[in-house]
């Protein structure tokens, strides 16, 4: 919520300048006639305080700031996604680098990653030995968040960035 030119109440207004130099306590309509004047808008940035501070800011740039303001918060509110990545437990070392710098760069974005190994037969002890590999070198940029799980036809491990 921004209060801008005419819907600021206030008899007198602390204005502080385009440059931010304190042009002391004046009355509401000077302000205004001074934002007109230099053909700005006059934001009143809290109204907390009597009198309230107010400033000088280029036209429409107050609302471009509070629309990033929001859009920041969006960003931030917006919880983390788990990514999966599958793995063989035969892989050769060029494929196994490739998945390794894949889940560094997803824990890196913020996002948590599910290794998957799918296994067959008696691949079990294999499998979880790559998970604990994978999970070791992936030490600088995330933590696991569970121990390896080893079910009937998968080993799986979920590691969330740090």
């Amino acid at each position: 919520m921004m209060i801008m030119n005419e819907k600021i109440r206030a008899s007198e207004v602390r204005l502080t300048g385009m440059k931010g130099e304190d042009l002391g306590v004046v009355s509401r309509d000077e302000a205004l006639a001074m934002a007109r004047e230099l053909k700005v808008d006059l934001v009143c940035t809290s109204l907390m305080s009597s009198p309230p501070p107010c400033k000088l800011v280029g036209k429409g740039q107050a609302k471009q700031e509070l629309s990033q303001e929001k859009r920041g918060e969006r960003v931030k509110e917006q919880p983390s996604k788990v990514k999966e990545l599958r793995l063989t437990p035969h892989i050769e070392e060029h494929d196994y680098d490739t998945k390794l710098r894949q889940a560094a760069k997803l824990l890196a974005s913020g996002n948590g990653v599910q290794l998957i190994v799918r296994i067959q037969g008696k691949e079990g002890p294999k499998a979880k030995e790559l998970l604990e590999r994978m999970v070791k070198d992936l030490a600088g940029s995330g933590k696991k968040q569970s121990g390896i799980q080893v079910s009937g036809k998968q080993a799986a491990v979920q590691v969330l960035p740090l």
